[in-house]
C-alpha cells in the first residue's frame, strides 16, 4: 500500500478545494492542489521552524539558495547564478509582475491557465491569443498562427511549460522553435515552469527554456516553485530566475511597493522540499502515473468524452463537446463531480480534472464521470 492511498479529510479544514462544495455530495477534482500530505522532511522542518517561536520579517539564506541551485543542476542540468533568483510569494504574482515590467502587447496560446488571460488585463496590456492545435497525435504549436498574431508592438510571450491544462512536456525541438520565434520577433519569454517536477513519462524530461542557449537565457523570465510538486501551495513561496541583469532590474522595479516578502514558513519548506524529499517525489510520480492511466482509460471509454495522454502535471484535459452540454461543469456537479470549467481556460466544451488524490477517491470520481456522460 502506498502512502498516497491514505485519505486525509479536508472537508472541515481551510481547503478552498473542498469548501466549495461544503454540505453537498460532490467530489472536488478542480483546483490544482493534491489531497496528499506534504513530504515528511517538509513537515519536520516546519515543526522546527515553528518551535523557534519568532516569526519576524525574513529572507532567503545561503543554504536555501544552494538547495535551489543544486536542485536545478541535478534535475535539469541547468546551472544558474545565485543573483539570478528573485523570490516571490507566488507564481501568479510573477506572471502579473512580468506583464507590468514589459511594455507592449502580450502573446499567449489557449487553452491556458486562467491567470495567463487575466494578468495582461490587470496590467493594462493588450492580449493576443492564438490556439494550440489539437491533432490526432496530441497538442502542438501552430507556428503560422503565432507569426500572424505577432506585431511590432508584441513584446512579451507567456509560455506554459509543462503545459496547464493540456499536460504536454514540450520537447527540446519544440522549445528551440519557440526560442527562434522569440529571437526573430525580439520577444521576452516568461516561462511558467511550476509543473516541471511532475513529468509522468520516464522517456521525457523537463528542459528549462532558459537552458536552451545563452540567447534564450538573455530574453527569459523563468517562474518556478516547489508548491505543485510537493503540495505546499498554501505556504506561498516561488521564485523567478532572470539571467539578464537589465531585465531582472525591470522585473524587480515592477515589484516595488506591491509585492510582499515571502512567507518564512514557505522559505523553510522550499529548502526541505528540494534538499530532502527525493524519495517522496519518486513515489509520487509513480503514483500519479498510475492515476493518469486510470483516468485516461475511463475517459476514453465514456460516451462523448476523450482526452490525450497527460505527459506532465496531475491534470487531465477532457473534451466533452460531443455531449452537447450548455454548461458542462454544472452538469458534472449535478452528478457529484466538481471539475474546472474549460471556458475559464479559453476553451468552452472542455473540462479539467485533477487526479492528485488517493485511488479510492479517484475511482469513485471516475464512476461518477461515467454516469454523468451516460446521463447527458
Amino acid at each position: 500500500m502506498s502512502r498516497f492511498d491514505t485519505p486525509i479529510d479536508r472537508r472541515t479544514s481551510d481547503s478552498i478545494k473542498w469548501g466549495k462544495y461544503a454540505g453537498r455530495d460532490v467530489l472536488p477534482l478542480w483546483v490544482a492542489d493534491m489531497d496528499f500530505a506534504a513530504p515528511p522532511a517538509v513537515i519536520k522542518t516546519l515543526h522546527a521552524r515553528i518551535d523557534h517561536q519568532v516569526f519576524g520579517y525574513g529572507g532567503p539564506w545561503p543554504s536555501l539558495t544552494e538547495s535551489v541551485l543544486t536542485h536545478l543542476e541535478s534535475e535539469y542540468e541547468w546551472c544558474i547564478e545565485p543573483e539570478w533568483i528573485v523570490w516571490l510569494p507566488g507564481l501568479v504574482t510573477g506572471l502579473n509582475v512580468a506583464c507590468r515590467a514589459i511594455d507592449g502587447e502580450v502573446l499567449t496560446a489557449t487553452p491556458i491557465y486562467p491567470p495567463f488571460l487575466s494578468a495582461p488585463h490587470f496590467s493594462g496590456r493588450q492580449l493576443k491569443r492564438v490556439e494550440l492545435a489539437c491533432t490526432d497525435q496530441g497538442w502542438v504549436w501552430d507556428q503560422s498562427a503565432l507569426q500572424q498574431a505577432t506585431t511590432p508592438a508584441t513584446k512579451l510571450f507567456l509560455l506554459c511549460h509543462p503545459h496547464n491544462p493540456v499536460g504536454c512536456c514540450w520537447s527540446r525541438d519544440e522549445l528551440l522553435v519557440l526560442a527562434a520565434f522569440a529571437e526573430q520577433n525580439d520577444l521576452i519569454v516568461c516561462s511558467d515552469e511550476i509543473h516541471c517536477g511532475l513529468i509522468l513519462d520516464a522517456d521525457k524530461r523537463h528542459i528549462p527554456f532558459a537552458s536552451l542557449s545563452p540567447e534564450a537565457a538573455k530574453r527569459s523570465i523563468t517562474l518556478m516553485a516547489p508548491s505543485k510538486t510537493f503540495n505546499i501551495p498554501g505556504l506561498g513561496c516561488a521564485f523567478a530566475v532572470i539571467p539578464d541583469a537589465r531585465l531582472r532590474h525591470r522585473f524587480e522595479h515592477a515589484m516595488h511597493g506591491i509585492v510582499p516578502h515571502v512567507n518564512v514558513l514557505g522559505l523553510a519548506a522550499c529548502e526541505a522540499a528540494y534538499r530532502d524529499s527525493g524519495d517522496w517525489h519518486r513515489e509520487l510520480i509513480a503514483y500519479l502515473a498510475g492515476n493518469r492511466d486510470r483516468v485516461q482509460a475511463a475517459v476514453n471509454a465514456a460516451n462523448g468524452a476523450r482526452m490525450h495522454r497527460v505527459e506532465a502535471t496531475y491534470l487531465a484535459w477532457i473534451d466533452v463537446r460531443e455531449l452537447g452540454l450548455t454548461n458542462p461543469a454544472a452538469h458534472f456537479e449535478a452528478h457529484g463531480l466538481g471539475l474546472s470549467e474549460g471556458a475559464d481556460f479559453g476553451a468552452p466544451g472542455w473540462l479539467r480534472l485533477n487526479f492528485g488524490c488517493p485511488r479510492s477517491t479517484l475511482d469513485e470520481a471516475l464512476q461518477r464521470f461515467t454516469n454523468a456522460c451516460r446521463a447527458a
